[in-house]
Order: structure tokens, then sequence, then C-alpha cells
């Protein structure tokens, strides 16, 4: 099973909701935005692709770097999350951004600056 074929949408929110703390608010925001990318219909099947299977990495049980190591643990989870980020860049839109802000304010508090 490829990383994109493991990528659901209820193994999306399960891992972020159950390791939103252990990643941290770095990840987590990062997840977000290609999370709320692709439910946009203005991005692309390519992007989405690409999205799905960062996604699809982020939530597979089988990490090159466990997730249960601390910090070290997400260190490959970012990698390919960044990655994505990159390459569908022009799809992170400011009402993405927003939509994982707000995520972010519900399940953390205010940020402080």
């Amino acid at each position: 099973m490829s990383h994109a074929d493991a990528y659901s949408e209820n193994g999306f929110w399960d891992k972020l909701k159950k390791y939103a703390r252990t990643a941290g608010s770095e990840i987590v925001e990062k997840v977000l935005c290609l999370y709320y990318a692709a439910q946009r219909p203005e991005t692309p099947a390519w992007a989405k692709t690409v999205i799905f299977g960062a996604l699809g990495y982020f939530i597979f049980p089988l990490d090159a770097v466990p997730d249960v190591l601390p910090v070290v643990g997400y260190t490959d989870d970012l990698g390919v999350i960044a990655g994505a980020l990159v390459t569908v860049s022009l799809y992170i839109t400011d009402e993405v951004k927003q939509s994982a802000r707000d995520r972010m304010k519900a399940w953390f508090g205010q940020k402080s600056d």
C-alpha cells in the first residue's frame, strides 16, 4: 500500500488529534494548510495528489522514523510535509492559512507572539 493510498479523512483527523500536542504546532499548522488546500475545488488534481501523498505519509503507521520517539519522531513527517508545501505553495492561499490558524486557535488557544 502506498502512502497516498493510506490517506483517509478519518485517519487524518484521528492522528492529528492524537498527536497534535506531541507533534507540535509547527507541523500541525503545516498539515492543516495542506488539508485545507486539498479541500478547495480550485486546487488542481496533480496538487491534490501531492497533498494526499504527504498526508498519507503523515498518517501512515510505519514511518521511516517512528513517531513515538520524542522530538525526532516527527522529523521525517516534517520533511515530507515541507516538501509538499513547497510544491503546492501557489494553492496555499490566505483563506487556507486562515482556516489552519482558526483550527490551531480552537485546539491550542491564542498564540502568543
